[in-house]
């Protein structure tokens, strides 16, 4: 909660004013009955028309004050409950952009996007209700008792049916508070599950229509949608349920006002306090209905405030070191080294343990291994994707943990094992990331990267549109594109993870022939699974079960590791083996 309670401090003055014009509307609501009493019992009993003139244009002015003050509350709790969400959506999203491996998988994606939006939008309707009802309600509850009392002409029993109604009431809600509290928890979660199968559904349709699931798929989005569909009912049904009960409550009071006061009543003035008394009393009641319309809300927003205030008090495992001197905007030269490096996910059993090698600026230095013996993992840990368990990762002699992390993954040209391109054109993913970046600049990167051919084949060019997740492109197309994009950077260092899987042989040699040439300076780590990417590698090192069992060039790797000699027999003739 006061994770949440500081974005509404920053809008202290705003909500200060709208307080303002609440009391303001509050009082003339209170006045109105009181002048409706003095023109009855005044007025029309004694047939004044100049005193009716007198209260009738009093009471047209108090209805336009209320008026205006009502109007200005609403605009400005609108304003202050758009406000709060604008900044609780950007700064979840901030968040989620700061988010380790290891915190991410805390949350789902379907989750997170909940949390974005759902959530937030219940935040946002509990603002603008509050601060347009919570706080009226109090100050007319009050106000109208006090007034009450003063009409009431002596009579003890009206206070005794007043506060019979708010208790018949306050009873009311607390039941209703206790069913539902736990039914909007399990809602929440059923919004994430019905978000997390339509995400899944729509990302995996190809793969659906493959195996002929559809059907299945449908039941099983069926299921989530039902049970979300009655918990919403349950809770719908019960809170529509509160309005005629307290509505009934309501109407019996004003009958039971009516016959008391009709035991009592001697003079036309009697009357008028009835009138005003009824008004006060509605007043009264109306304002513990408010409230109770308001702990209706509460209960799901409480635990949408829980849900965000949980991502934003995620702490952040990779972040910049405290009180060391890191270097800012430095261009390295480009030497990486690996001191002993161990990794485990989640704190569990290590992934990857006692990884120690160099890769120097102007050489290429492969891995290479079966499925899941760790090549990712090693690679992902030099931009601080995830941080070292044990041992650690320098460049130029400096550990990556205290280099600004901004400066570090700048100097880095990244391709992820999976191809992400962007909704845009190919201009706007080819140059992501690069603010300077010229059409000389996109297009010598296009061309390294052997994408030249398709990209300037059609007659937009880079204009031409890339779809959300580069849907309408092959994925040799988007693998290529994912590589301009790191070379865009005109990095020291470039970090190729399994990025030639997607091309065919000769594309993969003129590709790597033209890094040669072209980014000769550099330090080039590529993660391979094929043995003719990287035999012209420098160095090799080769990975089995989470460890290194074997570095040097492939002719050596040939006669001194048998894991890399598997690997080879596996995919060379034996005349390329003979080489």
């Amino acid at each position: 909660m006061k994770t949440i309670f500081k974005y509404y401090r920053r809008y202290w003055h705003l909500i200060i004013i709208s307080l303002a014009f609440l009391a303001g509307e509050a009082i003339c609501e209170l006045q109105l009955p009181s002048y409706m009493s003095g023109l009855l019992s005044e007025g029309v009993g004694s047939s004044d028309m100049a005193v009716i003139w007198s209260y009738g244009w009093k009471m047209i002015l108090l209805s336009v004050a209320a008026c205006v003050c009502s109007v200005t509350v609403g605009f400005l709790s609108a304003k202050i409950g758009s406000r709060i969400s604008r900044d609780l959506r950007f700064d979840v999203f901030s968040q989620v952009m700061n988010f380790a491996g290891e915190e991410y998988n805390k949350f789902s994606v379907s989750s997170l996007i909940t949390r974005s939006t759902n959530d937030i939008t219940q935040i946002q309707m509990l603002t603008i209700i509050s601060l347009r009802l919570i706080m009226f309600a109090p100050i007319m509850g009050i106000g109208g008792a006090i007034m009450a009392v003063e009409y009431s002409g002596g009579i003890s029993s009206l206070a005794l049916v007043i506060a019979a109604a708010i208790l018949i009431i306050i009873v009311l809600i607390i039941i209703a508070l206790t069913i539902v509290q736990p039914k909007f928890t399990k809602m929440q979660k059923q919004i994430d599950k019905v978000n997390q199968i339509a995400d899944d559904e729509l990302n995996g349709m190809m793969v659906i229509r493959a195996f002929n699931t559809q059907k299945h798929e449908e039941q099983r989005f069926d299921k989530a949608n039902l049970d979300l569909t009655r918990t919403s009912l349950f809770t719908s049904r019960l809170m529509a349920l509160l309005m005629p009960i307290m509505t009934i409550v309501m109407n019996a009071i004003m009958l039971a006002i009516v016959w008391i006061f009709a035991k009592h009543v001697e003079d036309f003035s009697q009357i008028a306090n009835m009138v005003a008394f009824m008004q006060y009393a509605l007043q009264v009641i109306m304002s513990f209905m408010v409230i109770s319309m308001i702990f209706i809300i509460l209960p799901r927003a409480r635990v949408s405030i829980s849900r965000v205030s949980e991502v934003l008090t995620t702490p952040i495992s990779i972040k910049n070191a405290e009180g060391k001197e890191t270097p800012t905007g430095e261009r390295f030269k480009g030497d990486v080294k690996f001191e002993g490096v161990s990794y485990g996910y989640g704190g569990g059993s290590l992934a990857v343990e006692d990884i120690t090698f160099e890769a120097k600026s102007g050489q290429v230095t492969a891995l290479i291994g079966s499925t899941g013996s760790g090549k990712s993992t090693v690679v992902s840990l030099l931009p601080r994707l995830m941080d070292v368990t044990s041992g650690k990762i320098t460049i130029d002699g400096i550990d990556v943990r205290e280099i600004n992390i901004k400066d570090l993954r700048n100097n880095i040209g990244f391709v992820p094992q999976k191809n992400i391109l962007f909704s845009g054109d190919i201009a706007s993913n080819v140059g992501y990331g690069v603010d300077d970046a010229t059409q000389e600049d996109l297009q010598k990167a296009v061309d390294i990267a052997q994408a030249s051919e398709f990209v300037n084949s059609g007659e937009k060019g880079f204009a031409r549109e890339i779809a959300q997740g580069g849907a309408n492109v092959s994925g040799g197309q988007k693998q290529r594109l994912a590589i301009a994009r790191a070379l865009s950077k005109k990095a020291p260092i470039y970090v190729f993870d399994d990025s030639f899987s997607a091309l065919d042989f000769k594309t993969d040699a003129k590709l790597r022939q033209a890094l040669a040439e072209e980014m000769g300076d550099a330090c080039v780590i590529i993660v391979a699974q094929r043995v003719g990417t990287i035999k012209n590698a420098d160095k090799i090192i080769v990975l089995d079960d989470g460890r290194i069992v074997g570095e040097g060039k492939h002719q050596d790797l040939l006669k001194t590791c048998k894991t890399y000699l598997d690997i080879a027999k596996s995919q060379l003739s034996e005349e390329e083996l003979n080489l």
